[in-house]
């Protein structure tokens, strides 16, 4: 789908990625960007239009899609982390992690996919991550939400193809967010994998693929599980 001209939504646009991408989707041409965030206080680019939507309130998703309804792009990029084991973790915090990761985003697709029907089919993007593929066994509840979001990508984007609207699903390592404040580790500039999203978005294509490490865990999803199963 064409940026310029495109009325986009998204989710988490106060922080991180979500703020990096809702700057370069006006800078390429966007006619309109709503910055969705829980607290729209929080959002402070004056380009931008903030919208109240908590992804984890229905309602709250609702009133967001009909305030919202020249929507033709949506991304799903609000996320939490941080429960940690599978084994040991909290498991209301588990469940916080999957109402936000997961449930999330199914609530915004069902939401604006008439949105997007009636205004000529759209896109519709959903940020995951590698550990969508592989374990991670002090972050096992990410992940595990994060492969049941990829799962949710992958089956709306099969329901959607017959209203023209194309899912694009986002896998990416180490980004320099607050999220991985704490790692020291090589990370990818958050406005490099945007630049990648709005690339994919512009040319039709399904998958974004962000980093070095995406691309080589990807590689690996045809061999043994073994192989997909983190340090040992």
């Amino acid at each position: 789908m064409d940026i310029s001209g495109s009325v986009a939504l998204v989710t988490g646009a106060n922080r991180g990625l979500g703020a990096v991408l809702a700057a370069q989707l006006l800078e390429r041409g966007a006619k309109t960007v709503y910055a969705a965030a829980r607290d729209p206080r929080t959002v402070t680019d004056e380009r931008l239009v903030p919208v109240a939507l908590d992804v984890t309130d229905p309602e709250s998703v609702r009133r967001a899609a009909e305030a919202c309804g020249d929507v033709t792009l949506v991304v799903n990029n609000a996320g939490r982390a941080g429960a940690g084991s599978l084994l040991t973790a909290d498991l209301d915090e588990v469940r916080a992690e999957l109402e936000t990761n997961f449930v999330g985003p199914l609530h915004v697709i069902r939401a604006f996919a008439p949105v997007l029907a009636r205004n000529g089919g759209g896109a519709v993007v959903d940020v995951l991550s590698v550990l969508s593929w592989l374990a991670a066994p002090l972050h096992g509840s990410y992940a595990a939400t994060k492969a049941a979001a990829w799962s949710l990508t992958n089956s709306v984007r099969a329901e959607l193809r017959a209203q023209g609207t194309q899912v694009v699903g986002v896998h990416v390592g180490y980004m320099d967010t607050d999220m991985t404040a704490g790692l020291d580790v090589p990370k990818i500039p958050p406005a490099g994998v945007a630049a990648q999203i709005l690339d994919a978005v512009a040319a039709g294509e399904d998958e974004v693929l962000a980093d070095e490490l995406s691309r080589g865990v990807k590689q690996l999803l045809g061999g043994p599980p073994a192989a997909l199963a983190g340090p040992r």
